[in-house]
């Protein structure tokens, strides 16, 4: 498998999506960028869920001051993977 490097920022996120998680199985640095967070049906997804949507969202407006609306019906695209949900939070800082 040809995983994809990750930026500085897409390390940072992923070192708070483990913690906040509490990922015990896998290092932030092990999350591919590309990879899907929710789709558990697809190779390396992190099969993460609602409850864990809302962790993130909470972990992304203490870290970094942005709002991520639990109805914008653009999620889907931001919570896609590691890298759309990096550039959606540079977009809004």
């Amino acid at each position: 498998m040809d995983m994809s490097t990750q930026t500085e920022e897409e390390l940072k996120l992923a070192e708070i999506l483990v913690t906040v998680l509490d990922l015990e199985d896998i290092s932030a640095s092990d999350i591919d960028p590309e990879a899907a967070l929710f789709d558990a049906s697809t190779p390396n997804s992190l099969g993460l869920d609602s409850i864990d949507a809302l962790e993130i969202t909470l972990a992304i407006t203490k870290n970094y001051g942005v709002q991520i609306k639990a109805d914008d019906e653009n999620n889907h695209a931001v919570f896609k993977n590691l890298r759309s949900l990096t550039n959606h939070i540079n977009s809004k800082r």
